[in-house]
């Protein structure tokens, strides 16, 4: 098993999830106070709710940007609690995709994804399409840049 692991959350439908096919996840979500912790880890980059890279280990490795310690176990997962911001989250049992047991500890870093893919309901792209052929390339820039924000 892996060290340090590397998940691509993103927000669906108004939730933070992530994907990883590898253990059998698919829009797998973040709840409990979790997704107020990915938010203050991501406030600084830009387009982290289209996917960046959550980088986490149970040991200490360069570049992590907090440490959160196992409070206790519930509902078959753990919550942690993130000291610094007095902030806690519940991990669910999805963790145990990544550890055999619950670490004491984990240790967490967000990065920009530098493969991040935009996706962009189909009804904007009909849209962007009309507005192209109408010649009508202020607004189609608009849209793009309200798309990408």
């Amino acid at each position: 098993m892996n060290t340090i692991m590397v998940i691509k959350p993103y927000i669906s439908a108004g939730v933070w999830v992530f994907d990883d096919p590898a253990v059998g996840l698919v829009r797998e979500p973040f709840v409990g106070g979790v997704p107020e912790m990915i938010q203050l880890l991501t406030r600084d980059l830009s387009g982290a709710a289209r996917g960046f890279r959550l980088t986490f280990s149970a040991g200490p490795f360069p570049g992590s940007q907090a440490c959160i310690e196992r409070v206790r176990e519930d509902m078959g997962g753990n919550w942690y609690r993130w000291p610094e911001r007095d902030l806690e989250g519940w991990l669910c049992p999805a963790m145990f995709k990544y550890f055999a047991v619950a670490p004491q500890k984990l240790y967490l870093r967000a990065d920009a994804d530098a493969e991040e893919v935009v996706t962009v309901p189909r009804v904007q792209v009909e849209r962007l399409l009309r507005l192209l052929e109408a010649g009508d390339f202020s607004e189609a820039e608009e849209l793009v840049r309200a798309v990408l924000e």
